[in-house]
C-alpha cells in the first residue's frame, strides 16, 4: 500500500480576471486593507493528501491516507472512496471543522491564499505504526509541521523509502528539522523558490542530498522540472495544456503521476513526464480533483505529448 499523510481540505478557489498587484500599493502595504471582486469562484475536495492520492487513484495506484478531519467530512470521504481511494485511516472528529482553504488566482496565475487548519492540527497524534498492512511507500505531504516530522522519522524508523515534501510549510520548518527528514527521504520535491529557501535553511546545496543517493526534483512552472540524481541531471519538459484553467493542484498532481511512475520502476525521465502531464490534466480544470482520466486516455496523450509509448 501506498499511504499519503498531509492536509485534507475543501479548497474554495475563486479567479480574479485582473492582475492582484495593481490594487496592492507597495507606501500603503503597512495599513493593507484591499477588497478583490472575483468572477467565478468554486468549491471543491483539496488538501494535500487528498489530492495527491485522488491522482494516483486515476494512475492505477492503491492509496491510503493517513489524516484527520472534521464533522464536516462525509462528503469529502465518500467522493475518496467512490474514486477507490483507502479512507479507513482517516480520523474523524465531531468538534473541529475540516481544513479549509481560500484562494484568489488572478489573470497572471499569481495567488494568494488563507488557510484553516482546523482538525489538522490534531495529526500529530496520528502515528505509522498505528497501520495495520504493509507500507510499501509513504508520502509526507505539507500539513501541520510536528506532523511532517515525525511521520519521516517513524518512516526511517521502520525503513520505509518516502518522498517528503515540505512546500508551503517551509516557513515553520527549521534547518535541523529538514535536515533530520531528509535523512531517510528517497525523494526530495519543491519549486525552484521552495529549493532556494531549502538550502538557506539547511545551509547546504541541495545538489548534497543528490550525491546520498536521493532524487531531487525541482518544479518550474511552465518551464518544466527538473530531476538530479548522484549521476546525472534530467530536464523534463511540460505537458502540453489544451486550456489554462487554474493552476491549484498542479504540483501535487505532478507528485502523484511522478510516483506513479517510480512505484512501476520506470525510467526517472518517464517519471518525470508523467509528472508534467497529470500536472497538465488539473490545470485544465477549475480546481483541485475536478480532473478525471483514465489509464488508456492518459497513456494515448502522452505519447501525443513526448512522442514514446507508455504501459501502465
Amino acid at each position: 500500500m501506498i499511504l499519503v499523510t498531509g492536509s485534507l481540505a475543501f479548497d474554495h478557489i475563486m479567479n480574479f480576471p485582473g492582475k492582484l498587484g495593481d490594487h496592492i500599493m507597495p507606501d500603503k502595504i503597512h495599513i493593507l486593507n484591499v477588497s478583490f471582486l472575483v468572477d467565478e469562484m468554486r468549491k471543491s475536495f483539496g488538501g494535500t493528501a487528498g489530492n495527491i492520492a485522488y491522482s494516483l487513484s486515476l494512475l492505477g495506484i492503491k492509496t491510503g491516507i493517513l489524516a484527520v478531519a472534521g464533522e464536516d467530512f462525509n462528503t469529502y470521504k465518500d467522493f475518496l472512496e467512490s474514486n477507490q481511494v483507502d479512507t479507513s485511516y482517516i480520523k474523524v472528529v465531531n468538534n473541529l471543522y475540516t481544513s479549509t482553504a481560500f484562494g484568489i488566482t488572478d489573470s497572471k496565475d499569481n495567488q494568494i491564499w488563507g488557510f484553516y487548519m482546523g482538525a489538522d492540527k490534531l495529526s500529530e497524534h496520528l502515528s505509522i505504526y498505528s497501520i495495520d498492512r504493509m507500507i510499501d511507500f509513504g508520502i509526507v505531504s505539507p500539513q501541520n509541521p510536528r506532523s511532517m516530522i515525525k511521520f519521516a522519522r517513524e518512516y526511517q524508523q521502520k525503513k520505509i523509502p518516502y518522498l517528503f515534501d515540505p512546500g508551503m510549510q517551509l516557513p515553520w520548518l527549521t534547518g535541523g528539522e529538514l535536515r533530520s527528514a531528509f535523512i531517510g527521504a528517497k525523494i526530495i520535491i519543491g519549486n525552484d523558490y521552495e529549493m532556494s529557501i531549502i538550502e538557506k535553511k539547511v545551509e547546504a546545496p541541495i545538489s548534497d542530498y543528490a550525491k546520498e543517493d536521493k532524487i531531487i526534483i525541482t518544479t518550474m512552472g511552465d518551464q518544466g522540472s527538473e530531476i538530479m540524481t548522484k549521476n546525472e541531471k534530467i530536464k523534463i519538459m511540460p505537458g502540453r495544456a489544451k486550456s489554462i484553467s487554474d493552476p491549484a493542484g498542479a504540483g501535487d498532481a505532478y507528485r502523484s503521476g511522478f510516483v506513479a511512475g517510480y512505484l512501476r520502476n520506470l525510467p526517472l525521465k518517464t517519471c518525470g513526464q508523467m509528472g508534467s502531464l497529470t500536472a497538465i490534466y488539473t490545470v485544465e480544470k477549475f480546481g483541485t480533483t475536478t480532473h478525471k482520466f483514465t489509464i488508456e486516455e492518459f497513456c494515448k496523450r502522452y505519447k501525443e505529448n513526448f512522442g514514446v509509448t507508455i504501459q501502465l
